[in-house]
């Protein structure tokens, strides 16, 4: 098939190269000028793994086109996916949807035949039909269907997830022709068994958004019981452990420790908080607050272990912070819990040194007045304390003994739950979680 994606940002540059791996043609829009030669020179401006190649095969394939223009892509296809951002509007907790919003202000009057408009992008419940109301007043004689098809992607494991995806949902009005053409365009997957949910728009917006916030509040209640254990003296780690055994709960998503970050779940839930209420269903969702409080206090407390391990004084102190992205294998620092760390403890008096393997760019330009430095050793170089903040592997394999040669004093405060914790004491090191 012939397919347009509209914005090629992290989720659009993704869906684009895959669907130009299922075999589909398809033109990649977006109008940032920098990024879009980016992109049509097969280069990705940003750390995913696997879509840099993907990319590179299919632009040199010519499966996959990238372009600026509204009108190409209304003269390109009748299939068009929305893959653009929708950020935390400033100073609110609801969703900012002006990028969502001015693809179909754009796109639709431009259209001379029948179309169908897919949402990728993670919207607050109820946007689908005010987006469909939009189309029908700028249509011109022609039919332009809106359809909802969330995406559940995992940052570095992003072309995993698109390819080989635990389920594909869509949502339909009635009368319309989207469950059609989406069972074409994901029939490889279908035929491999993957789930083929068919709903309504707006059950479709509320599985993304649910999805979020249930992981969000996984991850926050074995941090809340982790206060706990901290209180009296218990191992979080045994406990998640203990109860992962039960197919009720599951292991995963269950690591205590600094908490989520990133782009999407911390946004995401709050977002849902506004929508509901919106609609009059505030209480329903009250819980979320109480999950976003914990995520944020796991940064203090982690200033105040360092503080601790500091002899009560941050104040001409070095302290080294090995990770800025807010996960391993991504290069995103979007509300990074490592970076709001770094930053609140250089406000108390110390200096702060920043390394991640990934992220150091997009560090600098988030916060420019931290130390960056080119290696984990040249990061611990003289410092009084090491913070672990992103379990990357390279992080998880450090020696010790070597960096106990560098370091000022021998302090760890694992804030992942990620180091050999024998193998750091057997060195001398006084570790902390």
């Amino acid at each position: 098939m012939r397919m347009v994606v509209l914005g090629l940002g992290y989720l659009g540059a993704t869906h684009a190269a895959c669907m130009a791996e299922l075999g589909h043609e398809v033109l990649g829009i977006e109008v940032d000028a920098e990024k879009r030669a980016q992109l049509a020179a097969g280069e990705v401006p940003f750390y995913e793994p696997g879509l840099p190649e993907l990319l590179k095969k299919h632009i040199d394939s010519g499966a996959l086109k990238v372009s600026g223009s509204y009108a190409e892509a209304a003269e390109f296809a009748d299939v068009f996916f929305i893959a653009v951002g929708t950020p935390q509007k400033k100073g609110e907790y609801s969703a900012d949807l002006s990028y969502v919003e001015s693809t179909i202000d754009e796109l639709v009057p431009l259209l001379s035949d029948d179309a169908l408009i897919l949402g990728k992008s993670t919207v607050p419940v109820g946007t689908a039909r005010r987006l469909s109301e939009r189309a029908d007043e700028l249509a011109k004689d022609i039919q332009v269907e809106i359809a909802w098809n969330p995406e559940f992607l995992r940052e570095g494991f992003a072309v995993k997830d698109t390819l080989h995806p635990d389920r594909i949902v869509v949502g339909v009005f009635p009368g319309g022709g989207a469950e059609k053409v989406c069972r074409e365009i994901y029939g490889r997957m279908i035929a491999d068994g993957t789930p083929f949910i068919v709903s309504d728009p707006p059950t479709a917006e509320l599985v993304k958004t649910s999805a979020n916030a249930f992981l969000a509040t996984k991850i926050s209640f074995i941090n809340a019981i982790a206060e706990v254990c901290d209180a009296a003296g218990a191992d979080v780690a045994a406990i998640a452990d203990a109860i992962g055994y039960d197919a009720r709960i599951g292991r995963k998503f269950l690591n205590a420790g600094l908490g989520f970050g990133g782009g999407c779940l911390p946004k995401d839930i709050r977002a849902f908080m506004a929508r509901a209420g919106e609609l009059g269903a505030a209480e329903a969702l009250s819980f979320l607050r109480e999950v976003d409080n914990v995520n944020m206090r796991r940064r203090t407390r982690m200033v105040e272990i360092t503080r601790e391990v500091c002899r009560g004084s941050l104040l001409g102190k070095r302290i080294a912070v090995l990770g800025a992205a807010f996960k391993p294998e991504s290069d995103d620092v979007r509300d990074s819990p490592a970076l709001n760390v770094a930053g609140q403890i250089q406000l108390q008096g110390a200096s702060v040194a920043v390394y991640d393997p990934k992220a150091m760019q997009n560090s600098r330009r988030l916060f420019p007045t931290l130390d960056y430095a080119t290696s984990a050793q040249e990061a611990c170089g003289e410092a009084d304390v090491v913070l672990v903040l992103t379990e990357w592997q390279e992080f998880v394999n450090l020696d010790p003994y070597e960096m106990a040669q560098v370091v000022r004093e021998r302090n760890v405060i694992d804030g992942r739950l990620c180091l050999p914790v024998e193998k750091w004491c057997q060195a001398g090191w006084n570790y902390r979680s």
